[in-house]
């Protein structure tokens, strides 16, 4: 451990859009925040090739120009960024306690409030040729980057809820879309189920698994397997979208923060006020309903001023 501890107003921990965002409204306020980044530099829009539906961008922008944009405009104000992994935390229950935070296992932080944005990880399959063509054609939200795939052919992979919501959505940009579950029945709700049942341009392959992703540096089809027969076929499509599901990134906080049976951090009410006084959550870290840069963005913005507030009741 190293001998001095830093001690600070506010800890940041994460830097997508509610990172950032959260950033820029502490330094704002004065607080003088600290943000570490995670090991994934502006979060998951990083791996985003274009964005076209965050305001302000009139002609797109793509999620690592849209992530140094945000970066620096935190540091413009004075947010001090950098490169580390918070390894421990040791959170007060008291109000008005100090958080001590371990970062990169060694350096030491005590710092009076905490906000947490370190988002959510998106489940993918783990095939070869599906992790080397995110970002180019391979998706994991499809309200994200549907809109690139107008008129196109695409596939699903999934038989939740969230798989039943992406396909219904994509059937209203797409010309056809089809679903990809692996067992003989879907696991959605059965509203979801007739909503899918009941497009037209949704095919749904029951005991049918993904073999392979085609194509060199963008998507041009999938090879899918009947598990059942073990017969293989080609669909030619240019969209891919991995609907199972996101972890959100809260192991650090098992059993000290409140949160629901998927990890989830549960926040009171309309704020982003954790269990723990002085520990906020802002972004995908407690957001399974929207999961989108600008919701992301707002909540940051709600943390940094539930933060303020806080810190003005200690005076």
């Amino acid at each position: 451990m190293s001998e001095k501890i830093e001690k600070i107003k506010c800890l940041i921990m994460g830097s997508g859009p509610a990172g950032y965002t959260a950033a820029i409204y502490a330094a704002r306020a004065d607080m003088k925040p600290i943000m570490y980044t995670g090991l994934q530099m502006g979060g998951q829009l990083t791996t985003t090739t274009e964005v076209d539906n965050f305001p302000g961008y009139a002609n797109g922008t793509d999620g690592t120009a849209m992530m140094e944009d945000l970066k620096n405009q935190a540091e413009r104000f004075g947010t001090e960024v950098r490169f580390g992994m918070v390894t421990d935390v040791r959170l007060s229950d008291k109000v008005g306690g100090i958080h001590k935070i371990t970062v990169d296992g060694s350096k030491q932080i005590e710092a009076q409030t905490v906000i947490i944005s370190t988002g959510a990880t998106a489940k993918y399959l783990g095939i070869e040729s599906e992790q080397r063509l995110i970002g180019g054609g391979v998706s994991a939200c499809a309200t994200c980057d549907g809109f690139f795939y107008k008129s196109q052919d695409v596939v699903v992979v999934g038989a939740g809820d969230t798989a039943a919501e992406e396909a219904t959505y994509l059937s209203n940009i797409c010309n056809k879309v089809t679903m990809l579950v692996r067992k003989d029945y879907m696991r959605a709700s059965k509203a979801m189920q007739h909503r899918v049942n009941k497009t037209e341009n949704i095919e749904v392959l029951y005991n049918t698994e993904l073999d392979e992703v085609l194509g060199e540096t963008v998507v041009e089809g999938v090879r899918v397997v009947n598990n059942i027969t073990g017969n293989k076929h080609k669909i030619s499509i240019t969209g891919l979208f991995i609907a199972i599901g996101h972890k959100p990134n809260t192991d650090l906080f098992k059993g000290v923060l409140e949160m629901d049976e998927t990890g989830y951090l549960i926040t009171q009410g309309k704020s982003t006020k954790t269990n723990m006084p002085g520990v906020f959550a802002a972004g995908d870290v407690q957001d399974k309903e929207y999961r989108q840069a600008v919701t992301a963005a707002g909540t940051g913005c709600m943390a940094a001023l539930d933060a303020e507030r806080y810190l003005g009741t200690l005076e």
